[in-house]
């Protein structure tokens, strides 16, 4: 009724605003969602969806909640998130979502109101100079002098964040541009930004790399978070040139983990076999992936032997920390099929290659305390995977332990499968994030692995997700400790903890979810996380699932700081 309605009262008085221009061109573009929380600043357009419109707006109760929704909005969906702000400290509570999606590469489109124009520079109420703030992390962003340019400015911030590397953009619209009249059609915009991908003329360096392929006797393809949109290409060329594959954390789930040529994953807490191939590669096909450091441990001895071919929409990427062998720039939907169609089957003889995978793997399993007086929480993440292997599942997760705990024990199938902040490493990414998820897609079960830390950060969205009515499940990993934190200084700081213990006054997560009005649960063995598991899965409302863990339990393998990838440190009884 309310889009009927705000029709209605736009036919009758004959007059658009600029308020009523950004929810037009919004929907003009296919938004459908968006999250946040209204302010003085950005009255206007909060009095436009009022009015009506088709999208369906999310209140939240923080702003930086707001941005990790859209974040896991468009994690999930491959579709832009969009966020609603308020001037002052609402804008400023979205720059650590805006720094998270610059580093992940997310398209994320922020809305801040701003005080009118005659007052800015006036140290006006809750003014801020935001486009200032973000300028490091943004694409591009706009602080909007007329109405004029709104429709148009909103379109094209849109189509940036989507084009090429994705990545955040900010439109600041002053109050007084929102209130304007709009009394004739604005002109079609000319795009100021060429937003076409780049890709490498044909012709040898595309013969190098399917060359390179089909005489290696030890090549990786290392795929990245920039496969999450080109699952079928990457499977398609690792099948067809026989290449054993390596996903990062935000390439989880991009390639198949059950698949034969799925060696795990590298890093400073990936597994020893993935490493090692890398190591000892001899060509690397990079796919999306920015050779970040926790992949690469120290750059100078990260391949030593291996011929790096480097794929990447971004060309700034090239070089930027291991320089290519060969680079070739574009979109991996795009490249990576030129490259599987002229590929020859591989010629070179990889027996000895699987067979030495195989070795490594079977060497180096994933070791961890066995469950003792407590759960360990690897055994309850598995709990959790196996409990899930026939359902399709969004996994999301806060940042720490329980973060490299999923990515090593959840087992993921398909992409945009495992959403969670990878290159900033925000600690409360996971609760806002699975909101987002199941908001783009309501028909698919959606599971956040926290934190007791980390959760404590953005628990608040808890009321969000009851209020929308979406059965989230949230299971908290609580070792009562900063967990990754405490390992560092244990294993690096001679065992000095300070200020990591979280168990004074921790509070009872089961009766806060219940307070909000979700399902609460408080668990610390196997069999009752399983049972409480299915209960949350199946209920048609939002669940909390407190599992106590064992507290001083470190993460391995692990690289030591300043170490390389070969030096990967194993887990030893009793460490």
């Amino acid at each position: 009724m309310g889009a009927v309605a705000g029709t209605e009262r736009r036919e009758r008085t004959g007059v658009e605003l600029g308020a009523d221009v950004v929810l037009r061109a919004l929907e003009e573009s296919g938004v459908e969602v968006c999250f946040g929380m209204p302010g003085g600043a950005i009255l206007p357009i909060y009095d436009a969806l009022a009015r009506g419109t088709s999208i369906r707006h999310v209140l939240v109760r923080h702003e930086q909640g707001a941005g990790h929704m859209a974040q896991g909005y468009a994690r999930a969906s491959g579709r832009p998130g969009v966020v609603f702000a308020t001037s002052g400290p609402g804008a400023t509570n979205l720059v650590t979502p805006i720094a998270d999606a610059q580093m992940d590469s997310t398209p994320l489109v922020c809305i801040t109101g701003q005080v009118r124009w005659a007052s800015i520079g006036t140290d006006a109420f809750q003014e801020c100079d935001i486009t200032g703030i973000t300028m490091p992390i943004v694409k591009h962003s706009w602080l909007v002098e007329s109405v004029d340019n709104l429709r148009a400015i909103t379109r094209e911030a849109i189509a940036l964040a989507c084009a090429g590397r994705p990545g955040p953009v900010l439109i600041d619209i002053p109050r007084d541009v929102q209130e304007a009249p709009v009394r004739s059609e604005p002109p079609v915009a000319v795009a100021r930004f060429d937003t076409s991908a780049r890709w490498s003329p044909e012709g040898s360096p595309v013969d190098d790399v399917t060359r390179a392929l089909a005489v290696a006797s030890a090549p990786v393809l290392y795929v990245g978070g920039g496969a999450q949109g080109a699952a079928a290409e990457v499977r398609a060329l690792a099948e067809r040139a026989d290449v054993p594959v390596v996903t990062t954390l935000m390439g989880k789930g991009a390639f198949p983990e059950s698949h034969p040529l799925f060696i795990g994953w590298p890093g400073m807490h990936g597994n020893r076999a993935a490493n090692l191939a890398l190591h000892h590669a001899d060509v690397i096909l990079a796919a999306g992936a920015r050779f970040d450091d926790r992949v690469t441990g120290r750059v100078d001895t990260f391949a030593p032997a291996a011929r790096i071919i480097h794929v990447d929409v971004d060309p700034y990427e090239h070089g930027k920390v291991r320089s290519p062998d060969i680079a070739l720039c574009g979109t991996l939907a795009d490249v990576l099929p030129r490259l599987t169609a002229r590929v020859p089957p591989a010629v070179a003889d990889r027996a000895a290659w699987h067979e030495q995978l195989a070795a490594w793997a079977c060497r180096y399993p994933l070791r961890f305390e066995d469950d003792g007086p407590a759960l360990s929480a690897q055994t309850a993440i598995r709990v959790l995977s196996d409990a899930t292997a026939d359902r399709e599942v969004i996994w999301t997760t806060g940042v720490g332990q329980h973060q490299m705990w999923a990515m090593q024990h959840v087992a993921v199938q398909a992409p945009r499968s495992f959403i969670t902040s990878g290159g900033h490493g925000t600690m409360g990414f996971g609760l806002p994030a699975a909101i987002g998820a199941r908001t783009a897609r309501p028909d698919t079960s959606v599971v956040c692995i926290d934190g007791d830390g980390s959760f404590q950060m953005t628990l608040q969205e808890l009321a969000t997700s009851v209020a929308e009515d979406l059965p989230v499940v949230v299971v908290i990993i609580n070792n009562g400790q900063l967990g990754m934190v405490h390992q560092w200084q244990t294993m690096f700081h001679d065992q000095r903890l300070s200020q990591v213990d979280l168990s004074h006054a921790q509070p009872d997560f089961a009766a806060i979810a219940r307070g909000f009005g979700a399902l609460g649960f408080t668990v610390g063995n196997a069999s009752a996380l399983s049972a409480a598991f299915a209960e949350a899965l199946h209920a048609s409302k939002t669940a909390v699932i407190d599992v106590h863990v064992s507290r001083n339990e470190a993460c391995f393998p692990m690289i030591p700081p300043g170490g390389s990838a070969a030096e990967q440190l194993e887990y030893r009884p009793g460490r």
